[in-house]
């Protein structure tokens, strides 16, 4: 079973501060990113891994998406998701990602936001989609950079004169990572670039689109501290569709 850190009172408190928890998917900066990478989503069918609030979900309704079968692990993520949805269309579901079973070609559209670094094992799940997926089906989702998340101790490194680096140590080894984020312990798994993409086309998907997360100059214009996202991605976002 995947680690339930969203459960952990500390980590779900100070998780629950993030902008983009706050404000939902405008306080979150690559969210005009990720838009562009969806399909239409008149009368589609979705399944939305790693719902957390529910934001997409939502947001997926709102623009025509017929039903939204919303999965998360977190029983506090799904308690606040239920309480500020008041949509039949949308079907809140207990899962772990890890384990997690969809029918065959049940779904128009598969979204996931930071959740799939959580998962041991990419694999087993991307052909668990791909499955799921009808012809011509979309699998869009983010997940944190290899380059972001590689590094046994991840941070920002100042030399003597002031200048930033981050840390790469480690990126061809894959496998577990263990950091302290809001609370101690917090495990994702670390895989490069090119094992991700690897995958997805191994189980049979065409990679559409590859995006690493950089702001817009306007958008560090209205929030300076997005300004360090320059220097490396934090943020790997990929659309792939079933053939």
């Amino acid at each position: 079973m995947s680690q339930n850190i969203y459960d952990d009172p500390d980590f779900f408190d100070g998780y629950s501060g993030l902008p983009r928890q706050v404000h939902g998917l405008e306080g979150a900066p690559e969210w005009p990113a990720i838009r562009a990478m969806l399909p239409a989503l008149a009368g589609k069918r979705v399944a939305d891994l790693g719902c957390g609030f529910g934001w997409a979900s939502r947001w997926m309704r709102g623009h025509g998406a017929a039903s939204v079968l919303a999965v998360d692990l977190s029983r506090n993520m799904l308690a606040r998701a239920r309480a500020d949805t008041d949509d039949r269309g949308i079907e809140y579901r207990r899962a772990d990602l890890e384990t997690l079973s969809l029918p065959a070609a049940a779904f128009d559209l598969v979204y996931s936001a930071l959740a799939f670094h959580y998962v041991r094992d990419f694999g087993r799940l991307v052909g668990m989609l791909q499955a799921a997926l009808v012809p011509g089906g979309d699998l869009v989702f983010s997940i944190e950079h290899p380059i972001f998340m590689a590094s046994a101790r991840p941070g920002w490194i100042v030399d003597e004169d002031g200048r930033r680096s981050w840390p790469v140590d480690g990126y061809a080894r894959e496998g577990e990572r263990c950091t302290d984020w809001f609370a101690s312990g917090v495990l994702k798994h670390h895989r490069t670039l090119a094992t991700t993409l690897n995958t997805l086309i191994g189980a049979g998907l065409e990679v559409s689109r590859v995006e690493e997360f950089a702001p817009t100059p306007g958008q560090i214009e209205r929030e300076p501290a997005l300004a360090e996202e320059m220097e490396r991605p934090m943020l790997l976002l990929v659309s792939a569709r079933k053939r």
